[in-house]
């Protein structure tokens, strides 16, 4: 009995392998880690938002999350395994695409195909670029890449804790930085509003009746992420935070 459920237990990793090694299991795996990417920018971008209630309600929000570092970790790490998987299943579900249709048309005529969905690929790799800046900006806070000339670091509060508002004033007086920041995170609302309607058709619940709407509200949920977060560096530009 013992070896027929350790032939069998095999038996079922050996498949459970083959499905996420297949095309299917990696849309699948996509499809989830794609989900809980939006899930974090949505929080990101409530969390940022805290901003505009003024410097005390900010910098009391990042001092929470600095002397939470279980909570802060655990994110983190969270977020790097699953931007890793996503990244994986784009890479290898493209070249697999690629290879299957070696010999491209004649003439490429997209009919269905937005143009958020035919620029998937490239539009993540530069939101991976432009995450990655932002990370350096304002989490690793390097000096020489934020185009102000001051650091970030030894900015401090009245109450001791780091200063997150004067950060993100002092990051975004910037009108390069602010612009770069505007169009990456244009890039990455592109990027979800078609990776988000991908997601749910991927797990099999998008129907006919209410593809349309879906395909809509993915739109929508896009362009209020946009706004979110391109208020910020807009409102320090025009003076509003200061």
């Amino acid at each position: 009995m013992a070896r027929a459920c350790d032939g069998s237990g095999v038996e079922f990793n050996e498949m459970n392998m083959n499905f996420f090694r297949s095309s299917l299991g990696k849309k699948y795996v996509m499809a989830v880690s794609g989900f809980a990417l939006l899930m974090f920018a949505v929080g990101h971008m409530v969390g940022n938002l805290q901003v505009f209630l003024g410097a005390d309600q900010i910098n009391a929000y990042g001092h929470f999350l600095q002397t939470t570092p279980e909570l802060l970790w655990s994110a983190r790490l969270g977020l790097l395994v699953m931007v890793g998987l996503h990244v994986y299943s784009a890479v290898t579900l493209s070249a697999e695409n690629k290879a299957a249709r070696p010999v491209g048309y004649g003439e490429f005529k997209p009919v269905a195909a937005s143009y958020a969905s035919r620029t998937m690929l490239m539009s993540g790799l530069i939101v991976a670029s432009f995450i990655v800046y932002h990370l350096l900006h304002y989490t690793v806070q390097i000096k020489a890449i934020n185009l102000t000339g001051q650091d970030f670091i030894p900015l401090h509060d009245a109450k001791g804790r780091h200063d997150i508002y004067r950060m993100i004033v002092l990051g975004f007086s910037n009108v390069f930085v602010s612009a770069f920041y505007v169009m990456g995170v244009g890039l990455l609302c592109m990027h979800l509003s078609h990776g988000a309607s991908s997601m749910v058709q991927s797990v099999g619940l998008k129907s006919r009746p209410f593809g349309a709407c879906l395909d809509r509200l993915a739109v929508a949920g896009a362009i209020v992420l946009f706004l979110g977060f391109s208020s910020i560096p807009l409102a320090v530009l025009t003076g509003l935070l200061k």
